[in-house]
């Protein structure tokens, strides 16, 4: 079994900073991608940023500039800095993994539950 566990979520004001962390742990082979996504109330769920195992990253392009996604792969651990928030960026934001379980030929999506973002004054 696989869970993806989020941490780092909160308020902050318009111009702060924040960073998210999303370790996955369990019986873990390897994992291929991991990122971000973020919904907003009455909104899809949009891709916020990725990262491969390689390290090569996309970013959607509201957050390019301002956001940062990094992985350490012996923690498999993926993090978001995210810098100059602004109340538009207001949402809970998930973390997924496309991760190969042991004893596994495939690689599947796992999400972590969630962690809310709030930016307001």
């Amino acid at each position: 079994q696989v869970q993806l566990g989020e941490s780092g979520g909160g308020l902050v004001q318009p111009g702060g900073s924040l960073r998210l962390s999303c370790a996955a742990s369990g019986s873990i082979f390897s994992i291929y991608v991991m990122g971000w996504y973020r919904q907003s109330p009455g909104k899809q769920r949009e891709l916020v940023a990725t990262i491969s195992s390689g390290n090569s990253t996309n970013y959607a392009g509201s957050v390019k500039g301002r956001f940062t996604i990094s992985r350490d792969n012996a923690k498999n651990t993926v993090y978001l800095q995210m810098n100059t928030l602004k109340p538009e960026d207001t949402a809970v934001y998930y973390c997924y993994g496309a991760i190969r379980r042991v004893g596994s030929l495939l690689y599947e999506t796992y999400w972590g539950q969630g962690t809310q973002v709030t930016v307001s004054s």
